[in-house]
């Protein structure tokens, strides 16, 4: 199983690392290394044939799923779908959701949770332009 590094850390800003995608294995959340306060983010896998072992549904968070890697399929309840590299699925509070990998190669995904109805700003209605010497 991967682990995660901290790279570099301020007060403003964690830069982690959980190594390469091609090979990871298992699951890993990010949360405690990075500092996160607004959202829970995890990586997973899952090779050929397998399903994540239980189904679950979240009271107060709402879940997006990035697949990276790989084509299975996704159940939200009773409902069953299609899902491949470039698929992003959200499912709401308060319903049961689980994936199995269908592919050959391993089914590789970014979880992102947060609280559901909590996004208040975004893009540009929450960024401003600043001003700023680029030292890129």
């Amino acid at each position: 199983m991967n682990e995660v590094t901290v790279l570099n850390k301020s007060d403003k800003f964690t830069h982690a690392t959980v190594g390469k995608l091609n090979g990871f294995e298992g699951k890993q959340f990010v949360k405690d290394a990075t500092g996160a306060t607004s959202c829970e983010i995890s990586f997973g896998t899952l090779p050929e044939g397998e399903a994540v072992p239980f189904f679950h549904s979240h009271k107060k968070n709402e879940e997006n799923y990035i697949i990276l890697s790989g084509e299975g399929k996704f159940q939200v309840n009773e409902e069953v779908f299609e899902i491949g590299e470039g698929s992003v699925i959200r499912v709401a509070t308060n319903c049961d959701r689980n994936l199995r990998c269908t592919s050959h190669q391993p089914l590789t995904y970014i979880c992102i949770q947060a609280t559901e109805g909590s996004l208040g700003g975004y893009t540009m209605t929450d960024a401003e332009i600043t001003e700023r010497e680029n030292k890129l």
